[in-house]
């Protein structure tokens, strides 16, 4: 039967062969495809030291200068980018059908948001470090309250609905109103720091839709990743987007732990290094031999690091090796525990809290590769700061399984 030529005609296999290539490359998806067409670069790695090192182009749509950020292992699962206000100036409006949160890098300025048909905007004072979130499809526009450039930096779920709906229009202009998303209450964007219970994990939380500065505001003890840690969950505007605020205090480090890919370390506070690897190199990559599959990344503030960049479980550890305490933002999209396969109602345990003697992907630090803690000590003492990580936490427990 005569087959149209333009079109690669596909054959049935021969015999016992296997149909297909074998090796195939990555298409890319629509928001691949988006921020192609937005005209400002991608950056694509493991991570940054600092944002604010990015080079910046000019952004018609957004009306200032950016660069989109696609860390490796946060392929489809959210959206980051970089964007800079004119001096004095201001972003266009917009609304999208996405959510949307930014930390404020560098600058001060105010923000308004409304509702289609809402004739009354509200608006909010921001300034370097503050986080806020814009409900979805608000109206809004970022304003530049300086002569010099301010730079935020944005955490999107745009991958998740362009790739559903293949149709820029229909995320740019769509007319429906979220009103419960938006109240248009007078104290909207008046900072709550009351803490509750994340009802999923019983972990700190904080619902506010505007915090004035991530880096200074208090956070309730954790003890979770450290001795000491002190850790809170923002809920803003009804989001899935999820992400926390935590804090190691200086002269200690975190126990490496294992999951899947999604979360993005931002440091806030302080300057430190993330490693990871591969689950599959086990807890000692160093000692057996393994370190050249183990990557790092030093960052600073505002510098990025994806905790699991290969798609399967991978550990990640991360130093503080400042005078201050490390504070880490980490962003994970629509992806949090709450969400982990499963059936409604189907019990789950928060293992990457739980040590790997126990069942769970922490390391404790007595099991960890003696690797890691000679290179920190020689750290902090190379920069005259005392090591706060005492030395019984090295030591076996009695009972403990061996190495």
């Amino acid at each position: 039967m005569p087959h149209d030529k333009s079109l690669a005609h596909w054959h049935e296999p021969a015999g016992n062969r296997k149909a297909g290539f074998g090796k195939f490359r990555k298409q890319p998806t629509p928001y691949d495809s988006f921020m192609e067409s937005e005209g400002i670069p991608v950056f694509r790695d493991i991570g940054i030291s600092k944002v604010q090192n990015l080079p910046l182009m000019p952004w018609k749509r957004t009306g200032g200068r950016g660069h989109f950020i696609q860390l490796y292992g946060t392929e489809t699962k959210w959206g980051c980018y970089v964007v800079e206000v004119p001096p004095g100036g201001a972003l266009n409006p917009e609304k999208h059908m996405y959510e949307e949160i930014f930390l404020v890098v560098e600058g001060r300025g105010t923000t308004e948001v409304w509702l289609e048909g809402d004739g009354r905007k509200h608006v909010f004072e921001w300034q370097q470090g503050s986080m806020f979130s814009i409900p979805m499809n608000a109206w809004h526009r970022i304003v530049n309250a300086t002569s010099g450039g301010a730079l935020l930096l944005a955490g999107t779920t745009a991958p998740n609905v362009l790739n559903q709906l293949n149709n820029v229009a229909a995320v740019f202009d769509n007319p429906f109103v979220f009103r419960d998303r938006f109240s248009g209450a007078d104290d909207f964007y008046k900072p709550n720091d009351d803490i509750e219970t994340d009802p999923v994990r019983g972990l700190a939380m904080r619902r506010t839709n505007f915090i004035p500065d991530i880096a200074r505001c208090d956070l309730p003890l954790d003890n979770r990743r450290s001795p000491g840690y002190r850790r809170v969950e923002p809920f803003m505007t009804n989001n899935c987007f999820y992400y926390w605020i935590g804090e190691h205090e200086n002269g200690r480090y975190s126990k490496a732990h294992a999951h899947t890919s999604a979360a993005v370390l931002i440091c806030v506070k302080g300057k430190g290094y993330t490693y990871t690897w591969p689950e599959r190199l086990g807890v000692n990559p160093w000692q057996d031999g393994k370190a050249d599959e183990v990557r790092r990344v030093d960052y600073e503030p505002v510098g990025l690091v994806t905790a699991a960049p290969g798609g399967a479980r991978w550990y990640h550890q991360h130093f503080g090796v400042g005078e201050e305490g490390f504070r880490l933002t980490a962003w994970f999209g629509p992806h949090n525990p709450g969400r982990d396969p499963g059936a409604p109602g189907a019990e789950h345990t928060d293992y990457t809290a739980i040590d790997v003697d126990e069942g769970g992907t922490a390391i404790p630090y007595w099991l960890e590769d003696p690797y890691i803690r000679d290179e920190y000590e020689r750290t902090l003492k190379n920069a005259g700061i005392a090591s706060r990580m005492d030395p019984a936490w090295y030591v076996r427990p009695a009972g403990a399984a061996a190495k």
